[in-house]
């Protein structure tokens, strides 16, 4: 059946079952799909690095080897770094716990004052709240011996899925080509060198903003005298990555640390005009120069991609929703009756139809020596 024949409700039904089933999937089977998603994003990130080694007629496996490698001392360079900030965090507890208790203090006072609540009522609330968490540990825990057992199977898995996937990426390719061999080749061709393209650059860009974020967020806190300024401004890049929620956890979670740690309540505030300064240049210069251009994918469907992201697969869910949305508006554009979708991803202006003007015709005036 042709589908200019076939009923709209049926090629719509087709879509939403087709967009259920990979939902489904990724929900259930996010424990094997979310490892090779990543790996996808690192073979295509290191795929330039390899196909250079490649050229220089190093052997494939090798050249394959040798930008892993690179990859795996860089990431590690970076989570040691992480490792010694939150370390050195940490080894102020003590004192940490003193000031905790002191603002602790200051926040009870104002609630008294203000909101007309005892102390004694909000020590019953919080004991309360204590009991729950209690009552809840046994979740807690499963949880997180469910994250530990994850980030280390991402450890193991990461590495070979890469490895695996640029040692075969021809026969990958070849595969893709041949399941859709009864439409377009070249057509299949060009979503795949499209998507790639735009995994990587995409990748590439998000480093340079994330490494431009840290550096600003840095020089702001260090002119300041913020304590711990490199763990909170590593702190802040990091969550940028993730886009809009990242930034707001980011703020909330760096004033609170500074509120405690600090004697002065306006080097607070002052870290969140710095944020929101840093923010500012990174939305209106850094994100359209440097990603901007790769991801042209509007506000809105960001915002529910990410969030669905996170219902589905928590914050790596949240990391692949852009890069995943890219792709899938790539595939969108190339099919006839995937266009429209295509069309509700993309920016306002990208794909908006133009206006058509009218000509109405003239009304020919009779001049006053005209005879009538």
């Amino acid at each position: 059946m042709d589908r200019h024949t076939t009923p709209f409700y049926q090629r719509l039904s087709l879509v939403l079952i087709s967009l259920t089933i990979l939902t489904v999937g990724l929900f259930y089977g996010k424990g094997i799909i979310l490892p090779i998603l990543f790996a996808i994003l690192l073979s295509m990130l290191l795929l330039p690095i390899t196909n250079f080694f490649a050229r220089k007629k190093f052997p494939k496996p090798l050249s394959i080897i040798v930008p892993l490698f690179l990859s795996i001392v860089t990431l590690g360079a970076v989570i040691y770094f992480l490792s010694t900030q939150v370390l050195n965090f940490l080894d102020d507890a003590p004192a940490l716990r003193e000031r905790i208790t002191e603002v602790s203090a200051s926040f009870q006072k104002w609630l008294t004052s203000s909101l007309n609540i005892s102390v004694p009522k909000q020590n019953q609330y919080l004991k309360d709240t204590v009991e729950n968490i209690k009552g809840e540990a046994p979740k807690i825990v499963g949880f997180t011996f469910l994250s530990i057992t994850e980030m280390i199977s991402y450890l193991v898995l990461l590495p070979i899925y890469t490895f695996l996937i640029l040692y075969y990426r021809a026969t990958i390719k070849v595969f893709f080509i041949r399941v859709f061999k009864n439409g377009d080749e070249d057509q299949v061709h060009e979503i795949l060198s499209k998507s790639g393209t735009i995994a990587q650059q995409y990748i590439t860009g998000l480093l340079i903003e994330t490494t431009i974020v840290f550096t600003l967020n840095t020089i702001g806190f260090l002119i300041l005298g913020i304590k711990y300024a490199i763990f909170l401004a590593l702190l802040a890049a990091l969550l940028n990555v993730i886009p809009y929620v990242g930034m707001l956890v980011a703020n909330i979670m760096c004033m609170g640390i500074t509120l405690i740690t600090s004697e002065n309540i306006r080097d607070a505030l002052w870290v969140g005009i710095i944020l929101a300064a840093v923010q500012f240049i990174d939305n209106n210069f850094g994100m359209p120069m440097i990603v901007g251009n790769k991801v042209r994918i509007n506000a809105l469907v960001t915002i529910i991609g990410v969030l669905i992201g996170g219902a589905l697969c928590g914050i790596p869910g949240m990391f692949l929703a852009i890069p995943g949305l890219a792709v899938l508006k790539v595939i969108f554009d190339h099919v006839p009756d995937l266009q429209a979708w295509g069309l509700l991803l993309g920016d306002e202006t990208e794909g908006a139809p133009k206006r058509t003007r009218i000509a109405l015709p003239k009304l020919k005036h009779k001049s006053k020596t005209q005879k009538v």
